[in-house]
């Protein structure tokens, strides 16, 4: 059985996910590709939004998009040194 992922694990991949996709993305795609239900979807959209890690944009025909803010890419670097720490100790 797969390991379920922890939080700070589905922040990150929604976080990769829009830098990956030019930083900015559409909130239906991000859904499908964060393989979470849109209930726990709308909860982590919107934990990130008021923690300031994403913010939502509209272009000029009024679609909203989702873009990484200077703390999101922040976030991204001091995970993978996180995650380097983990892997160099075998924690």
């Amino acid at each position: 059985m797969a390991k379920k992922r922890e939080r700070l694990e589905v922040i990150h991949d929604i976080l990769r996910i829009v830098r990956d996709h030019n930083n900015s993305i559409k909130p239906t795609p991000l859904l499908r590709y964060s393989n979470l239900s849109s209930q726990r979807f709308n909860e982590y959209l919107q934990d990130l939004l008021e923690k300031g890690l994403v913010k939502e944009i509209e272009d000029k025909k009024g679609r909203k998009h989702v873009t990484l803010t200077d703390k999101g890419f922040r976030y991204l670097d001091k995970y993978q040194v996180i995650v380097g720490f983990i892997d160099e100790f075998e924690l």
